[in-house]
């Protein structure tokens, strides 16, 4: 862990940790550094964030427990509408087509964010950013693992294959890369704020490079984009207050999941098969309500109190036997987990920014905008193509959400501000990052270093990290789940503890990410 008593960050990369702290240290606030390490991330670590993404954000002021919380993910097209789809023979949305990219919200996040939270001028905030996609950065191993694994991808875009590859090759480890059409597009944003990027020059080239491929989108869509503060979920897990993005966002989740562990009496190794087996069947059960209820508030009615339910949560804990499989029920469009980056930063005055950037899969849609440099997001992915569905491809609405940043708070001031990384992991990783914490009293760093599993939603399947496989793999086998390797590393956590007695901070970043913890 690292250890500070005035401000600190936690990134999933060394230069954007870097970059919070420094503006922390020049008097910034956690929203200001929280912005400027993730405009950082959107150049070096490209393949899982970027303007062209959407973001969320939970925020606490002075260490206090006044919980604040904002959605930042875009909408579909004016145009999108369900029939259009059906009326072209459009039943499923492809990674790389333009109906997978919603007006990108990550930019109209942030400005409104630090106009309203923050104490920097944007110009300032970005300029690291800036600086690094015109001078240029190291590659670093985790990116070069991912663009090699999305090389495939990168080639098919003239504008993805010319900035990420070299001779069409991953590049190595220590080669560096310059993006100079996003330092160019982020200047813009610098110094013009939000309408730098939602009309003019830059909108244009998006809406121009979408409608080339089929997209409906226009610079009404664009120019209309808006996030919105939303009040937080929450819920209690042994005396603790978990506060998470409500749906859209699949933050609900993981207070779901806690609630059915909270359920049963948590004790020995907390790596031992029945502590796992309770967890996995805990996470098909939750993750089954998700794929059926969870959608877009504005559009759909969410039943929140049915989902957070004691009665609901008693169901489904009863569904539970350490025997066999509980018959989950799931409805699941099978879109498959994918990558995020996730920013914890506290200043010195307490404030908290839990904040999520987010482009859904490593390189997204692998459309790229040629100048201007914007990377788009596939988010479109997960809407469902069931007509009918809560969660149904529509006009200007927002998808079910993966990305979900989580703070806790107890006896009236904020505890622990905490992300999990991983696309649809993450409502699990919460849940089981926390639970290592509170029914385990483990310290931050060694519950995110504990190997992972994760069931495949719809599935009997479960993703299992080497340790794991061996430890356990034969016992979960004998229960009748599958257990499989994951194509890479489950989820990436960062994490900062709030030591109100000691007036401290620790810190912790996970050893699957580029990424550290940095106080001063």
């Amino acid at each position: 862990m690292a250890v500070s008593r005035n401000g600190m960050a936690a990134t999933s990369h060394p230069m954007a940790t870097l970059t919070a702290i420094e503006i922390l240290k020049a008097g910034g606030k956690a929203i200001d550094a929280a912005v400027g390490a993730c405009a950082v991330q959107c150049v070096v670590e490209a393949g899982s964030t970027g303007i062209g993404g959407d973001c969320f954000a939970v925020l606490a002021s002075n260490g206090s427990d006044g919980v604040l919380a904002y959605n930042g993910s875009g909408r579909t097209p004016a145009a999108a509408h369900f029939d259009w789809f059906q009326e072209n023979g459009i039943t499923s949305i492809e990674r790389s087509s333009p109906h997978a990219v919603t007006v990108p919200g990550a930019v109209d996040a942030w400005t409104r964010l630090v106009a309203d939270h923050g104490r920097m001028p944007l110009s300032e905030i970005l300029a690291p950013a800036i600086a690094l996609a015109r001078d240029g950065y190291a590659i670093t191993p985790r990116v070069a693992a991912d663009i090699s694994n999305q090389r495939d991808l990168l080639l098919r875009d003239p504008s993805t294959r010319r900035l990420f590859l070299i001779d069409d090759q991953a590049p190595p480890v220590g080669s560096v890369q310059r993006q100079p059409e996003l330092a160019q597009t982020l200047e813009t944003i610098a110094t013009s704020g939000r309408d730098g990027f939602y009309r003019g020059p830059v909108a244009a080239d998006m809406v121009t490079r979408l409608n080339s491929l089929g997209g409906l989108h226009t610079l009404d869509d664009f120019a209309s984009a808006a996030g919105e503060y939303v009040k937080p979920v929450s819920a209690t897990y042994r005396g603790w207050t978990v506060h998470e993005c409500p749906p859209n966002g699949q933050g609900i989740v993981a207070l779901m999941i806690l609630k059915i562990l909270e359920r049963f009496e948590r004790k020995g190794d907390p790596l031992g098969v029945d502590n796992l087996h309770i967890e996995v069947e805990a996470t098909r059960l939750a993750y089954a309500a998700r794929d059926r209820w969870v959608a877009d508030m504005a559009a759909s009615d969410v039943p929140v109190d049915f989902l957070l339910s004691d009665e609901l949560a008693d169901s489904l804990a009863a569904r539970i036997d350490l025997n066999t499989i509980a018959d989950a029920g799931a409805v699941i469009d099978g879109v498959e987990h994918a990558d995020t980056v996730y920013i914890s930063v506290v200043d010195k005055d307490r404030n908290v920014a839990s904040f999520i950037n987010s482009i859904f899969h490593s390189y997204g849609s692998g459309l790229m905008a040629p100048n201007s440099g914007v990377l788009f997001h596939n988010r479109g992915q997960s809407f469902s193509m069931k007509q009918g569905h809560p969660n149904a491809m529509g006009p200007r609405k927002r998808p079910m959400h993966t990305i979900i940043p989580g703070l806790v708070t107890r006896n009236g001031r904020s505890v622990l501000s905490f992300g999990v990384m991983g696309g649809h992991y993450q409502a699990m990783g919460h849940a089981h990052f926390l639970s290592k914490l509170f029914d385990f009293n483990l310290d931050i760093q060694s519950a995110i270093d504990l190997p992972r599993l994760f069931p495949l939603p719809g599935t009997t399947s479960i993703e299992t990290e080497a340790l794991l496989r061996t430890s356990i793999g034969r016992d979960l086998e004998a229960r009748g789940f599958k257990v499989v390797a994951p194509n890479w590393a489950i989820g990436g956590a960062q994490a900062i503890w709030i030591d109100d007695q000691n007036n401290t901070l620790l810190g912790a970043s996970d050893h699957r990410k580029d990424g550290c913890a940095l106080g001063y």
